[in-house]
């Protein structure tokens, strides 16, 4: 009686599952069966004169993370991670980097505008080990570093 029981729950369980077949087909909404978020890759190149830097992210859901890099001429490069969210068109992160011998935080907003991701820039200042926009809403985007989407390698 048992076994009847277990086999008559467990198949209550299974016909309870959603399925989903992934084809090469957009899935609607980014998700697949159980809510569970698409992660999409996205790469950014930003190049004036000899100053290069490169945005690579891995979205998922509203959860943005990945690796920037710039490299300005003639100054110290700098290497790290990025791990932020989307908030509306507009990515907040903090960038962890490694730049003279140091490893740092830094704050970075970006506005998304169509295949292109602009640098926000303002006031910061030292909380503990991070460096932050004093205020979020004051952050310009004049358009001085524009990331433009590029085909990742």
């Amino acid at each position: 009686m048992r076994i009847i029981g277990a086999l008559i729950i467990s198949a209550g369980l299974f016909a309870c599952q959603e399925r989903t077949k992934v084809t090469g087909q957009k899935v609607e909404n980014d998700t697949v069966a159980g809510n569970i978020p698409i992660a999409k890759q996205d790469c950014y190149s930003y190049i004036k004169g000899k100053d290069t830097a490169q945005l690579t992210l891995i979205t998922t859901g509203m959860v943005s993370t990945g690796e920037l890099s710039y490299k300005w001429f003639e100054k110290d490069k700098n290497n790290g991670s990025i791990a932020g969210e989307m908030r509306g068109d507009t990515l907040i992160a903090d960038y962890t980097f490694n730049s003279e011998g140091k490893q740092s935080v830094r704050e970075v907003v970006f506005l998304k505008k169509r295949d292109q991701l602009i640098e926000g820039f303002g006031e910061v200042e030292d909380e503990g080990d991070k460096v932050r926009f004093k205020d979020l809403s004051q952050v310009q985007f004049n358009n001085t570093i524009i990331f433009k989407k590029v085909t990742c390698n």
